[in-house]
């Protein structure tokens, strides 16, 4: 069952996913097109494209490709102007029902991209995990950080004519089985700051959520899977601050945990702990 009020953007459909790099190889059009068929059946309310680095006309043409099997909206995924111009001009808003695509994704080096509203309008997907200093790109270490590079790309946004309600905040989440440098303290600091800034009220917040457990094995060592309520937990202490959307996979089942629940016990203790304790802590977890 489906969680209320957060939306998925189905990943599938992505060059770096080694299953689905065989489609595009093979220059399986059939293939690739199902798998967003399958996405759209099975509850996602985007379907992600991300072609990898390739020509803009080719993403274009997996655009209209997309299109033609599902009339879901689209996330164009790429952090390459010419590319997401081509993808813009490609994409069908009367097959989507009216629906603005999702561009994936605009950061404070790459505000240039903005400038694409003069193709269509779209809902942006804000990379606040880096910042400009001096006019260079540097890597956030801190919620506060995060927080500051979102406020500064919501303002931009709202500079092209894109309002509050209509931007997604990507602070960057991290695999929490290899965190020793405290990225998931980043991450939850910098939401409850995103959450509480009145500035923000009404933005949406997304990460790619199988980033999480990437590194981590399949099942626990009672049989029972591990990455799937990893990622739950992640969305049960985040969904109330404001996380809505997610890149995701339509087969992981995510649900709101009790805070009971083993994922949860880990999560939690993860926030309590630094360095490789956190990364003990989630090795014990997927021990026992």
């Amino acid at each position: 069952m489906a969680i209320p009020h957060l939306t998925i953007i189905g990943e599938s459909i992505n060059d770096s996913v080694p299953s689905t790099h065989k489609f595009f190889e093979a220059n399986d059009l059939v293939g690739l097109k199902e798998l967003a068929v399958a996405q759209d059946l099975a509850g996602a309310g985007y379907i992600d494209v991300n072609v990898g680095a390739r020509s803009g006309e080719f993403l274009a043409e997996m655009v209209r490709h997309v299109q033609s099997v599902t009339t879901k909206p689209l996330s164009i995924d790429t952090p390459d102007p010419v590319m997401a111009e081509a993808a813009l001009k490609a994409y069908d808003r009367e097959r989507a029902g009216g629906q603005l695509p999702i561009l994936n994704s605009i950061s404070p080096l790459r505000a240039e991209m903005f400038q694409l509203t003069r193709i269509m309008p779209f809902l942006p997907i804000l990379l606040a995990s880096e910042r400009l200093e001096n006019g260079v790109g540097k890597p956030n270490h801190t919620a506060a950080e995060v927080h500051q590079s979102a406020r500064q790309l919501v303002q931009e946004a709202g500079r092209h004519g894109i309002p509050v309600n209509q931007c997604i905040i990507d602070p960057a989440i991290s695999p929490i089985g290899a965190d020793s440098e405290g990225r998931f303290h980043c991450l939850m600091g910098a939401i409850r700051l995103i959450h509480a800034d009145p500035d923000l009220q009404g933005v949406h917040m997304s990460v790619g959520l199988s980033n999480f457990s990437v590194m981590l094995p399949q099942k626990r060592a009672d049989g029972s899977p591990t990455k799937g309520p990893l990622e739950s937990a992640f969305l049960t202490l985040a969904m109330p601050l404001g996380m809505d959307h997610v890149i995701g996979s339509v087969k992981r089942n995510y649900a709101l945990l009790p805070p009971d629940h083993p994922a949860m016990l880990c999560l939690n203790d993860c926030l309590q702990l630094d360095g490789f304790d956190v990364i003990m802590r989630v090795q014990e977890y997927y021990a026992d």
